[in-house]
């Protein structure tokens, strides 16, 4: 009787379609690589030189995130290149805010089953992103973790490095009392608050994800696909004129605890509701759950992705830059004296 062999196959994981899968990843890849990517994808470890005669006194700002639960609306769409641009998005965000331009970036895809058109929509999203950035995709990990994840979803995180001369660095110790507070606006929830906004939408109201919502102007998977915005260039052009004493990425949380993240001691924010229009699916989200302003305020980033501190003196300026940027912003605060902390007022 012939022996019974067991493969790797067997216990559903497919070398040789995962090797298939990463030529593809690899191709995609190289396609953000600048001269300063030593090798290309496949060695245990990405190679990265830096420009020496461009950087005086270089500080590497890294930052490491996920898309959260906005994942379930890609797995329910098929759309996964817009979830994987805003995971881009979100990491340069993140360390634009303390004045670092993208070197290269790094993901991680795990799943139950590899499936290769998925993985390619996923790297494709990855590296416009990365390329519209300057920044380059140099390495990953793609896991076939059988029984671990359910049918059809995945995981997705990413790994950012970015790069500042120590003398540009933003790190908001100068930002003092009578500075002015100016949100960029976002284009809907970006990536935070969907486990909320999936419940009130989905499960609450009883809409099904292809429904067109008027109040909207969209379908329900519309809205909620809408993109993470990146505010890494205007940041990075506003820094170099020198106007920028503080920026504050709006994520998980919101304007309550992430713009005191980038407070000196001493201070406090005083944001002036109604300066800003608050865009509709979060009055939409609001009704539905009755939701208290104190947990819209906290889950949502309810129309404001970054905020900037400049000082009155240098408002003009900044204002005329982002206005010649075609950047939408509004006066939304000022900073006071206090002990940290945002004050919201009518």
């Amino acid at each position: 009787m012939a022996k019974s062999f067991v493969t790797y196959a067997d216990a559903g994981v497919d070398i040789s379609r995962a090797d298939q899968t990463k030529k593809r990843i690899a191709a995609l890849a190289k396609k953000t690589f600048t001269r300063d990517v030593l090798g290309g994808i496949g060695g245990f470890g990405a190679l990265y030189a830096l420009d020496k005669k461009r950087w005086k006194s270089p500080v590497l700002v890294s930052s490491t995130d996920g898309v959260g639960t906005k994942l379930k609306i890609a797995f329910a769409t098929g759309h996964h290149r817009s979830v994987a641009a805003d995971l881009v998005n979100h990491c340069a965000n993140d360390i634009a805010v303390q004045g670092a331009q993208p070197l290269f970036f790094l993901d991680y895809i795990g799943s139950g089953r590899l499936d290769p058109s998925v993985i390619e929509q996923i790297v494709s999203g990855l590296s416009d992103a990365c390329r519209a950035h300057g920044c380059s995709l140099i390495g990953g990990e793609t896991a076939e973790m059988p029984g671990f994840y359910a049918d059809g979803e995945y995981d997705l995180a990413g790994f950012i490095v970015g790069i500042v001369d120590h003398s540009k660095m933003i790190t908001g110790k100068g930002i003092r009392p009578s500075d002015i507070l100016l949100g960029l606006a976002s284009d809907g929830l970006h990536t935070n608050g969907y486990s909320l906004a999936r419940k009130l939408l989905l499960e609450t109201a009883g809409f099904s994800l292809d429904e067109h919502v008027p109040r909207l102007g969209c379908t329900v998977a519309e809205e909620l696909l809408k993109p993470h915005r990146s505010y890494a260039k205007i940041i990075t052009l506003l820094n170099q004129a020198g106007v920028l004493k503080g920026a504050a990425h709006i994520t998980g949380g919101g304007i309550p605890d992430n713009l005191p993240r980038i407070f000196p001691k001493g201070v406090e924010a005083h944001i002036r509701q109604g300066r800003w229009p608050v865009l509709p699916i979060f009055e939409l989200l609001r009704e539905i759950g009755n939701v208290p302003d104190s947990e819209m305020w906290r889950s949502f980033n309810m129309g404001i992705g970054m905020i900037l501190v400049v000082s009155s003196r240098d408002l003009p300026k900044t204002a005329a830059l982002l206005k010649k940027s075609k950047e939408t912003f509004f006066e939304i605060g000022s900073i006071a004296k206090g002990k940290g902390g945002v004050r919201f007022e009518t």
